[in-house]
């Protein structure tokens, strides 16, 4: 099995609704983002995919993200203005970012033989997360 890495950045800010601590306010980050691809082929070059096929999807998603008020985007909003929602999918926290853009990057090799294996996102030098479907 190959597993291909491709990272982008993008800065942002959100706020995390409902949230006891000081991440309740409006704070921003610089995100990195690691995206890993998995397939058993390779072509007749000997390679799996043409990484640049993997930054230009991952970079046009990021372009989506960058510089943007994360609660705004289309996957946060719902969790706005409810007390009674249920924001643990819906509030724009690592986690959540991780898993839409697993989502996202998924919808663009869907007819490939190569699949997105996991979604790294760190929101600081010191912590990530990971999202897969193992």
């Amino acid at each position: 099995m190959y597993k291909i890495n491709v990272t982008s950045s993008f800065p942002g800010a959100h706020k995390l609704n409902h949230y006891p601590g000081a991440c309740k306010n409006l704070h921003g980050h610089n995100w990195k983002v690691r995206v890993q691809l998995k397939t058993s082929k390779i072509d007749k070059l000997g390679m799996a995919i043409d990484f640049g096929i993997v930054k230009e999807h991952l970079n046009k998603l990021m372009n989506k993200f960058d510089h943007q008020y994360l609660n705004d985007l289309e996957w946060f909003k719902s969790s706005h203005n409810s007390d009674d929602m249920d924001v643990r999918f819906t509030n724009p926290t690592s986690e959540n970012i991780a898993r839409v853009i697993f989502e996202e990057m998924q919808k663009s090799f869907k007819d490939e033989d190569i699949t997105i294996n996991e979604v790294e996102i760190w929101e600081s030098d010191n912590s990530s997360v990971i999202y897969d479907l193992k």
